[in-house]
């Protein structure tokens, strides 16, 4: 778990035709640059950002009274901001340069979410030459999306990227903290991230959604379209769930991804006649399958379905 900053790049880039322009140097790491790179062109968005609790944590997370003990948990270094497994999530390590150490500047930002960026920043802020984003042609949009994503971007539009993302924080399992860790964390008093959806947790106080034809306007999501992003969810957290269980003997640990995965499971199982990829991904849940059942959710409106199950506006974070 954890941001994810695998870079996707030799397949990818060699497919689309750009291995000059966009491959890393073999080995290069990419890291973060800081979320006032992006505040230039993202004005709005860094707003919604800085009154979050993403932002606004960062100043007294660490005095938290619990704190102390799941540090103690976690083991390392005591300083909650030099703490590996506790910067992984709660704050953003910023880098000058490759070469640079990285320092905990602010809480999760915009590259917690989308990405370390130093690979493709520049990528996505090139609109062609002369160009503006209201200018540029379809066909560089398209060639530049698919340049940052071989880069590492993890685009909005990724929708299960997005999920398995928010996940590797907001959830039970992650590939470079060992279970038993994760465990003895939230026996000492860290949340145990059963209360995630990602409908509730995306649309509330984090919703930054400024797109054309009105960039000025933080645009709700359709029934239909909350209904794909609560599926989603479900579906990163089922596979997420069933690949960590049994990893931990601590009661707490297994119950709580029990009571994930069954959530996970009923809302998939309950669109299973309108999506038949459903079946695939409950009886073998891994990533390929989760991102079966999401791209076919692409041309399905399952309003009536999911409609009535997804969280009320008023209990969104």
């Amino acid at each position: 778990m954890g941001p994810i900053d695998l870079v996707r790049r030799a397949a990818l880039v060699a497919a689309i035709g750009f291995a000059a322009l966009v491959a890393p140097v073999a080995g290069a790491q990419h890291f973060m640059v800081g979320a006032g790179k992006c505040a230039d062109c993202h004005k709005a968005e860094t707003a919604v950002w800085e009154a979050s609790k993403h932002a606004t944590s960062f100043k007294d997370i660490h005095r938290k009274p619990e704190v102390k003990d799941i540090i103690a948990a976690v083991g390392g270094n005591t300083n909650m901001r030099r703490n590996e497994v506790c910067t992984a999530c709660h704050y953003s390590n910023t880098q000058a340069s490759a070469s640079a150490a990285p320092s905990a500047t602010s809480g999760p930002s915009c590259e917690s979410c989308h990405g370390k960026a130093s690979g493709w920043i520049s990528l996505h802020s090139d609109y062609g030459a002369g160009a503006k984003r209201e200018t540029e042609s379809p066909t560089h949009k398209a060639e530049r999306i698919r340049k940052a994503a071989a880069a590492g971007m993890i685009w909005p539009s990724n929708l299960y990227d997005v999920a398995e993302n928010c996940l590797s924080c907001h959830g039970m399992g992650r590939a470079d903290v060992p279970a038993e860790t994760i465990a003895k964390m939230v026996a000492a008093g860290h949340p145990a991230g059963s209360s995630f959806e990602l409908v509730r947790y995306s649309q509330g106080t984090v919703r930054h959604r400024f797109y054309p034809p009105d960039v000025t306007k933080n645009a709700q999501m359709s029934v239909a379209e909350l209904s794909r992003v609560f599926l989603t969810g479900h579906a990163a957290a089922f596979v997420q769930t069933s690949a960590a269980t049994g990893k931990s003997t601590n009661p707490k640990f297994q119950q709580t991804l029990d009571q994930i995965k069954s959530a996970a499971r009923a809302a998939i199982d309950g669109v299973k006649g309108q999506v038949p990829e459903a079946a695939a991904l409950l009886a073998r849940p891994t990533e390929e399958n989760a991102k079966k059942f999401v791209n076919a959710l692409a041309s399905k409106d399952l309003s009536s379905q999911v409609g009535p199950k997804l969280p009320a506006p008023s209990t969104y974070k």
